[in-house]
């Protein structure tokens, strides 16, 4: 082969192999989803609760935020990213999910999604009413106002494309009983046994799914409970539970929840055509990082980072309270919500059910 044939082969070859690379690294970074749409709890509010002037529960101060590029609050209930971050980065659709209520929302960041979610909501109503928080019921509101945004921006049919196709997440549950039924003696006379209300709170999530369904939405994530007995509020409520130990029939009572909500969701997705929906497991993962600190990088599980980690949350949890050194080094951040090292690792085992379920 002549010299010049051999080069020319040589840069064949190599503008080949360099865009098979360019190629493959594009397909890495290409997002899994046109867009994150959240709504739910303090588990997934990135900051809605700064808004409203009502609300009660707010993480719009220090030490919330420690851990974020800039070391500041923005209402996020951990010490860095939380789930709907982390979850929205693995999947290539942005670094942070913004509040839908944060003024100032340029269009790229509705196009890609946006969270509703509000700190102390819950299925059931009263929840929000004892926290003031933006009702789970009512947050389709909100995105009602969103789909008119986002139609002004890209026009019905594009609109309503990135709405079937994006990743909803729903994260709600855990104030329903740990800020009512275990706590307003008034619930047990409605509802006698813990399953009643059990089947109460999940035809209220039912409702709520639906009415998602009915909006566009397609491709769902519902998360389940924690394991609320491990929660360091919870085991601070038990007064003579002075070795910390995990409460068993709180967790007990999520186990059901999580076996009657599988159950739920399997007879919603049949129900709704077109519907894709995937329970996310989140109680199995603290349960494993609980009972197998050490191979997490964990040394305490049963208090908080902030504070004396058994009470403080939210405003409780401030500038004059005592911090840990080693942040990643606990399971929660303040009595009720997990530090971001958990949320990271909840993120990773869900990240690899979302990308298998989007195969299926």
């Amino acid at each position: 082969m002549s010299t010049s044939k051999t080069i020319t082969f040589t840069l064949f070859i190599t503008i080949t192999l360099l865009a098979s690379c360019n190629a493959s690294a594009k397909a890495k970074t290409q997002p899994l989803f046109p867009a994150i749409l959240i709504f739910g709890d303090s588990t997934v509010d990135t900051g809605n609760n700064n808004y409203p002037s009502q609300t009660i529960f707010r993480a719009k101060h220090v030490p919330y935020g420690i851990d974020l590029p800039n070391h500041s609050p923005n209402g996020r209930f951990s010490n860095g990213k939380i789930f709907s971050d982390i979850i929205a980065t693995k999947l290539n659709i942005k670094q942070f999910v913004p509040p839908f209520l944060q003024p100032n929302l340029t269009d790229q960041e509705i196009v890609t999604g946006v969270c509703f979610a509000s700190a102390g909501a819950g299925y059931d109503d009263s929840t929000s009413l004892t926290t003031q928080a933006i009702r789970v019921s009512e947050q389709p509101n909100m995105f009602k106002s969103y789909i008119a945004r986002l139609k002004s921006i890209v026009g019905d049919k594009k609109a309503m494309k990135i709405i079937n196709n994006a990743l909803v997440v729903v994260s709600a549950g855990p104030n329903d009983f740990i800020l009512n039924y275990y706590d307003v003696p008034s619930w047990r006379r409605v509802y006698p046994s813990i399953s009643d209300y059990q089947d109460f709170v999940l035809n209220r999530l039912n409702n709520f799914v639906q009415e998602l369904y009915s909006l566009g939405c397609r491709k769902i994530l519902v998360g389940g409970l924690p394991p609320m007995g491990c929660l360091p509020i919870q085991m601070t409520a038990q007064f003579r539970n002075v070795l910390r130990f995990c409460l068993e029939q709180e967790n007990r009572d999520s186990v059901l929840y999580n076996q009657k909500l599988q159950k739920l969701l399997y007879q919603i997705e049949v129900s709704l055509t077109g519907s894709k929906i995937l329970y996310s497991n989140v109680y199995d993962p603290m349960m494993e990082m609980i009972q197998n600190p050490s191979k997490y990088g964990f040394k305490e599980t049963t208090r908080g980072c902030c504070g004396t980690g058994f009470l403080e949350t939210s405003f409780m949890c401030n500038a004059y309270s005592p911090m840990c050194q080693n942040r990643s080094e606990f399971l929660f951040f303040d009595s009720i919500h997990p530090s971001e090292a958990t949320y990271n690792y909840i993120g990773n085992v869900l990240d690899t059910k979302i990308r298998g379920w989007l195969k299926a």
